[in-house]
């Protein structure tokens, strides 16, 4: 079982768009797929129509006294679970304060046979949880815009993974991109001199992104010949070559 994480200090750069719609693209490649859902805002959770709940709490998941055949949901994607948020995962920080740093992975052990990919999407905070998701995910997804003040959280990620000895394999990728713009081209053009591993493909800012809001789908769902939905269809495939 493979673990991968969304993940950015900075909100707004379109890291859960990128959850669903990645783990809804290796879906469709035919890998088992389960989408934890871990920030309180639930946000994936209601793209995808899964009512944002936990039963038991998340004290029980995160003590291991949780039945996972009653808090993981099927979603309408054949292949894709979502385990879902609620505003109790706001708790989840103290729950794992006491916890080893891979408990999350220790937390899924149950189910690590049923499938071959975990999805999280995090919350945008340096905390237990998030030190628990650098020691138990195989790489970082981070989302970044090409903007200043974007890559400098990258920056920041980085110097926060050092100073704190995590050795945690970062895959920064670029969304919200818009090729018209100077700016954006410049800071695209020398980013892989800094960050070697940087994914190639790039998400463009696309209001079919936007609309996910609306429909509570991923993007080829419903604009299957998007830019968009081709952008993440490339990324995907460029994923799973590194995952092989």
């Amino acid at each position: 079982m493979r673990m991968l994480a969304l993940y950015s200090i900075k909100g707004g750069v379109g890291k859960t768009a990128s959850a669903v719609n990645l783990a809804a693209e290796a879906a469709r490649a035919g890998h088992r797929v389960l989408l934890w859902d871990l920030d309180p805002q639930a946000a994936t959770s209601y793209y995808l129509r899964v009512k944002p709940r936990v039963r038991g709490g998340v004290g029980k998941l995160v003590n291991g006294k949780a039945s996972f055949g009653k808090v993981i949901r099927h979603t309408e994607l054949d292949n894709l679970h979502l385990l879902p948020a609620a505003l109790a995962s706001r708790e989840m920080d103290e729950h794992l304060a006491n916890r080893g740093n891979s408990h999350l992975r220790q937390i899924l052990k149950p189910v690590r046979h049923d499938y071959d990919l975990v999805i999280l999407d995090c919350p945008p905070s340096l905390s237990h949880l998030s030190e628990n998701i650098f020691s138990s995910v195989d790489a970082l997804l981070v989302p970044a815009v090409p903007t200043v003040l974007s890559l400098r959280t990258l920056e920041q990620l980085q110097g926060f993974l050092d100073d704190h000895d995590i050795a945690c394999t970062l895959w920064p990728f670029m969304t919200l991109a818009d090729r018209r713009r100077a700016l954006h081209r410049e800071i695209m053009a020398t980013l892989h001199e800094r960050w070697p591993l940087m994914l190639s493909q790039v998400i463009p800012s696309a209001s079919m992104v936007e609309r996910m809001g609306l429909e509570r789908r991923p993007v080829r769902d419903f604009a299957p010949r998007s830019p968009a939905a081709r952008a993440y269809t490339a990324l995907w495939l460029e994923l799973a070559q590194r995952l092989c």
